[in-house]
C-alpha cells in the first residue's frame, strides 16, 4: 500500500503524542466527521501503548470491495472484513527517516456499518474500536493465541474507556455470560 501521499501540514502532527496521521479516503461515502474519530482514536492508541518518539501512520478509508480485494491479495480470504492492518515492521527503507514509520490500517465502511447494527453499538464507538484495534496491531499486538488475546483486549478497553466508550467485547444482553460474549477481537 503505498499510495501518493499529500504534502504534510502542521495539523498532521498531534500536539500530544507525535503521531502524524495521513488519512485517505479512498471509497465509500464516509460522513464527514470520520476523520476527527478516527485520529482521535489513533493518537490516544499510541499515547497509551506506543513509544515515546515520533512516529507516522496511515489510515484508509474505504469500502467493502476494496477490503476485500486486499484481504484476498494479502490473507487470501475473499471477503470483505471490518479492518487491516499492513505494519511496516522491518521494510527497508528507500531513504533514511527521521520519523518512525508504523504502517497503514484500512478500515472497509459498509462492514463496519453492519457490525455497528449487529451489535447494537453506535457506528462513532465501533469505529473507533476498530481504529484503536489496527493501531495496537500496528505497534506489535496481536490476538492470535488467548494470553496475547487477553493482553490486547485489556489494552482497548482502557484506551476505549479513556475516550467514554463502552467495553466492546462486554455481553450483549443480560450479565456477564460467555456465551453472550462477543467473538474475540476483530477479523484482522
Amino acid at each position: 500500500m503505498s499510495p501518493s501521499r499529500p504534502s504534510k501540514t502542521l495539523e498532521d502532527q498531534s500536539p500530544v503524542s507525535g503521531l502524524e496521521i495521513d488519512i485517505l479516503r479512498e471509497a465509500g461515502n464516509w460522513a464527514a466527521d470520520a476523520e476527527e474519530l478516527v485520529r482521535r482514536a489513533a493518537e490516544h492508541a499510541y499515547v497509551v501503548a506506543g513509544p515515546s518518539e515520533e512516529a507516522e501512520l496511515c489510515v484508509v478509508l474505504a469500502d467493502d470491495p476494496f477490503v476485500q480485494a486486499l484481504n484476498k491479495t494479502w490473507r487470501g480470504k475473499d471477503k470483505p472484513t471490518n479492518v487491516l492492518s499492513f505494519p511496516t515492521g522491518d521494510m527497508p527503507q528507500a531513504e533514511p527517516v527521521q520519523t518512525t514509520l508504523l504502517g497503514d490500517v484500512v478500515l472497509a465502511l459498509e462492514t463496519i456499518e453492519r457490525e455497528a447494527r449487529e451489535q447494537g453499538k453506535t457506528f462513532p464507538d465501533h469505529l473507533s474500536h476498530l481504529v484503536v484495534h489496527g493501531v495496537l496491531h500496528l505497534l506489535g499486538h496481536d490476538h492470535e493465541v488467548d494470553a496475547e488475546a487477553e493482553e490486547m483486549e485489556a489494552l482497548e478497553r482502557d484506551i476505549l474507556e479513556d475516550l467514554d466508550i463502552a467495553d466492546p467485547y462486554a455481553p450483549t444482553d443480560g450479565p456477564d455470560d460467555p456465551s453472550k460474549r462477543l467473538p474475540r477481537g476483530p477479523d484482522v
